[in-house]
């Protein structure tokens, strides 16, 4: 059980596990295509660094639909910062004691700020990552803002 599932006991959601294919190219979408999913209600989840940032933590977390990309400019209007980027893959890991392609933004080994695009408030169930690459997380959206401490923010633009 990964941390993720732990801090959802006894809270509505449902998981659905697939055979994660090594050699996929991204994560994301190979979930909803080994799951039959709707790519647009299925959400990746990017840790990345502030600069010209207020916050004490300079590491956030933005939770996008797979059928779309980050917009680092919105991201970082969002948190009040001068510029966002991608974190390292290694700082990420060690943030979240996750392993890329398998990062949840709940339960997370040090909770970093949470921004979810603002396209899931219109989806009555998304899909996040389980915290280990081949499980994810069908769940409102409300609920991973409420649980994760999130805020909804324009944060992708379509591919």
């Amino acid at each position: 059980m990964t941390p993720a599932l732990k801090l959802l006991k006894g809270k509505p959601h449902r998981t659905l596990e697939y055979a994660h294919d090594p050699r996929a190219p991204a994560y994301g979408e190979e979930a909803a295509q080994a799951l039959g999913l709707e790519p647009a209600r299925v959400f990746k989840t990017l840790v990345c660094q502030l600069e010209g940032s207020s916050a004490r933590q300079p590491l956030v977390v933005a939770v996008v639909p797979v059928t779309g990309t980050l917009n680092l400019k919105a991201l970082a209007r969002a948190c009040h910062a001068r510029k966002a980027a991608l974190a390292p893959h290694e700082a990420a890991e060690r943030a979240t004691g996750y392993v890329v392609g398998g990062i949840s933004p709940l339960g997370q080994k040090k909770r970093l700020p949470l921004w979810v695009d603002d396209s899931a408030e219109g989806v009555e169930e998304m899909f996040i990552s389980g915290g280990r690459r081949g499980l994810e997380i069908g769940l409102a959206p409300a609920l991973l803002c409420e649980l994760g401490n999130g805020q909804f923010a324009p944060l992708a633009r379509e591919d």
